[in-house]
């Protein structure tokens, strides 16, 4: 302050030659000064305003369902690649619904029904990528390690019943009893019961959608997928010169080489599939089930979305396929490909059943276009993913529009007599459709 005083006092000062050039270059050293004594207490202000931004953006976490001291832990996580990341999803809106962080669980990376002894565990972070989980999700749901877990109390158990008797209404009834109380006090709610993928549903698909769109591949996964998606465009781009298409031709913004489109077909014909959606069918009352390499063929082939020649990529589980001639019997301009014809079998064969799967799904998931069967977990994902995609881009439908990404059911008859346009209901209050199937699909 005396510094002040003393520089006010200056600017006071009577000079007596060249008053006006010699004060205006007072005024200047005097500012000057000033901005060096300020500055040091504009720079605290400022790093302060920054720090509340930094942590107004992490207030978040603090909200409920994304605690960092309370965690919820699940039994390892089985079955089939689709039903995993359902079970996951579904214990990470548990964890959020009791306001806690879910600790990674272990998924499995082999695939048996009921020799649960022989499953080969695979923590999370080897699929997927924990931190960018986190990013995407932040606010919404959490990840946590057992290295955050202090380990200053007992684990509260949580016994998760099964069968008809469970119902929706008895499994939402016990995490309201728990949600508050004596359970909270502890540091880890840890869940166990039998088959925990099967835990009756209490979100909608949104929530679904949204966890979904958070998973991300690790990057030695995802450098796979792009292995397989080029070999996919390579053969594309073969079938257009052999069909004497010019490479040379202009896109409409002057660019060459247009990009080589693809259609992904998840082909349904193996055999435990078959016995199994007989049966469906016959119980059901319902010929919209299953669907022949022949029907499937006469499906893909009405569609007109893209210009031919384009490649057919089969998505199909090739140890459980008897007929090995899935490749022959398609229309002129369409060149079916499978994981052998591809020659991308050293890259599947090289991992186990999981990440086999989860490479299928990301290629069927970015293709241009892709055909799947509506009673299948798999196809059902795939299109739910497909269309969040279409709402992030603001598309919230697409049938009659090309707008790309666009998804069709070959065992449901639409209303062109080809294959039917197909969208996720994203207003579904309950998964149980996308779960086990309905032909009741549209673009929604």
């Amino acid at each position: 302050m005396n510094i002040l005083l003393e520089l006010k006092h200056l600017m006071h000062i009577s000079l007596p030659a060249r008053p006006v050039i010699c004060k205006g270059l007072l005024i200047v050293i005097v500012l000057i000064v000033l901005r060096a004594i300020v500055s040091p207490f504009l720079a605290i202000n400022s790093s302060e305003s920054e720090n509340e931004g930094f942590y107004d953006s992490a207030t978040p976490d603090l909200l409920p369902g994304v605690r960092r001291d309370k965690f919820v832990e699940v039994p390892q996580i089985i079955w089939g690649l689709n039903n995993q990341k359902i079970a996951f999803a579904r214990a990470c809106l548990t964890a959020k619904f009791l306001n806690r962080s879910l600790l990674m669980p272990s998924l499995s990376a082999s695939l048996f029904y009921k020799e649960v002894d022989l499953l080969r565990p695979i923590t999370f972070d080897k699929v997927f990528d924990f931190t960018k989980f986190n990013a995407r999700c932040h606010g919404f749901v959490r990840l946590a390690r057992y290295s955050d877990v202090s380990n200053k109390t007992e684990p509260f158990k949580l016994q998760k019943g099964s069968g008809r008797r469970w119902t929706v209404e008895r499994d939402l009834d016990q995490l309201l009893q728990y949600r508050r109380g004596d359970p909270d006090d502890s540091e880890i709610i840890q869940i166990s019961g039998k088959n925990p993928f099967l835990w009756p549903d209490h979100w909608p698909v949104k929530d679904y959608a949204r966890i979904f769109d958070c998973l991300a591949l690790v990057p030695e996964i995802e450098t796979e997928v792009v292995k397989v998606i080029s070999k996919i465009k390579e053969a594309g781009l073969k079938a257009r010169h052999e069909t004497g298409v010019s490479h040379n031709k202009h896109m409409g913004d002057g660019t060459m080489n247009p990009p080589v489109p693809y259609i992904a077909v998840h082909m349904r014909i193996e055999k435990d599939w078959m016995i199994h959606c007989k049966k469906w069918e016959q119980r059901s009352n319902s010929n919209e089930i299953c669907s022949s390499k022949e029907e499937i063929i006469h499906k893909v082939s009405q569609i007109t979305d893209l210009r031919r020649p384009v490649v057919v990529y089969l998505a199909v589980a090739d140890s459980l396929l008897e007929d090995d001639s899935i490749t022959s019997g398609w229309r002129v301009g369409m060149v079916a490909f499978e994981k052998k014809r591809l020659g991308v079998t050293d890259i599947y064969n090289r991992q186990p059943y999981l990440i086999k799967s989860a490479i299928d799904f990301e290629v069927c998931a970015r293709a241009d276009i892709f055909v799947g069967n509506s009673f299948s977990t798999f196809s059902n994902l795939v299109v739910l993913s497909r269309t969040q995609r279409l709402y992030n881009l603001g598309e919230a439908r697409s049938c009659g529009v090309n707008v790309g990404l666009s998804s069709y059911a070959y065992n449901v008859v639409g209303d062109d007599g080809g294959p039917q346009r197909w969208m996720a209901d994203m207003s579904d209050t309950s998964l149980q459709s996308l779960s086990y199937g309905t032909n009741n699909v549209s673009c929604h």
